[in-house]
């Protein structure tokens, strides 16, 4: 009984000592750029050429250090699903990305890289088979979002339009 109650008191003072902290980080630390996607958008466009819808929903996570971006096709059954997190290296200004999705594991490898300049925030991702780049543009008059993904197969091609859409913040009506 004693050993039970010692493992049971170890158990809860190492489970506490993994607890988050109580007080939420006071200052958001991401760049404003990023902090503008947060909330949820409907993202109007294309892939490869044909018409998709998504839903997507954009907030920060672990203690502000990313921004996660859940993106979920509103095709019935959904066809895509997404989660992007996003983040940025504050010594360096590199923007580092993960872009997981329903293509599986095999798909999340390698992370991305960019930068944020003006209102645009861009990204490479050098898969095996293809680069591809990714660029968030922010339209402040309109508090709206372009997000083109473009690819190419080597540097010595030209980037080719692999999807593209508009993102409106998702009101009552829509």
């Amino acid at each position: 009984m004693k050993q039970t109650l010692t493992v049971l008191l170890a158990f809860l003072l190492g489970f506490n000592a993994c607890q988050l902290p109580e007080k939420p980080q006071e200052k958001d630390p991401r760049p404003l750029l990023l902090q503008r996607l947060d909330g949820t958008w409907i993202g109007k466009g294309q892939v490869t050429g044909e018409p998709v819808t998504y839903l997507i929903s954009v907030g920060p996570v672990l203690n502000s250090a990313f921004s996660k971006i859940h993106m979920v096709d509103l095709s019935s059954p959904p066809q895509y699903e997404a989660l992007v997190f996003i983040g940025e290296d504050p010594r360096t200004k590199t923007i580092i990305t993960h872009w997981l999705d329903s293509f599986g594991a095999a798909y999340s490898i390698p992370h991305g890289t960019g930068k944020i300049s003006d209102q645009t925030l861009e990204f490479t991702i050098p898969y095996p088979e293809s680069v591809f780049l990714d660029r968030f543009i922010y339209d402040e008059r309109s508090d709206s979002w372009k997000l083109e993904i473009l690819s190419r197969k080597d540097s010595s091609s030209s980037w080719s339009v692999f999807a593209g859409y508009d993102l409106h913040r998702r009101t009552a009506g829509n």
